[in-house]
């Protein structure tokens, strides 16, 4: 007997083979199913993922429009504030001291005892083109 358990324990333990599973047998007037709904649950999600992506689509545009829009006005609104800078410019050389002594005196005003004097730039001469005769 102490042989027979030796040699148990030197050997490696046997494996059963594994039953492989039968699917449940059919009844005899029972016809398989054409459908395949592993197919049918992958196009159904892909049917959802293509609605998902259809709905992000107009916010999108919209978003991308309103950051054009957003663009062009702060484009503007940097042309503004400079011509507001060129305003107050000239609202200060206008408004300050002489601003109005130089504005009448471009206009050809003169102030009372001063003598006016007109400056006229000579005339040049047009050049005539000549064209010579054969």
């Amino acid at each position: 007997m102490a042989r027979a358990a030796s040699a148990r324990a030197g050997r490696a333990p046997q494996r059963r083979p594994q039953r492989r599973i039968q699917p449940a047998p059919r009844p005899r007037g029972a016809r398989r199913s054409s459908i395949r709904w592993e197919r049918v649950g992958r196009l159904v999600l892909l049917g959802v993922l293509f609605a998902i992506v259809l709905l992000y689509i107009p916010p999108i545009t919209h978003w991308v429009q309103q950051s054009q829009t957003a663009s062009r006005e702060q484009a503007q609104v940097r042309a503004l504030v400079r011509e507001r800078a060129r305003l107050r410019a000239q609202l200060r050389t206008l408004t300050g001291a002489g601003a109005l002594e130089r504005q009448a005196r471009r206009l050809g005003m003169v102030q009372p005892g001063e003598r006016p004097y007109i400056i006229e730039r000579p005339v040049r001469p047009r050049r005539v083109a000549r064209v010579a005769h054969p």
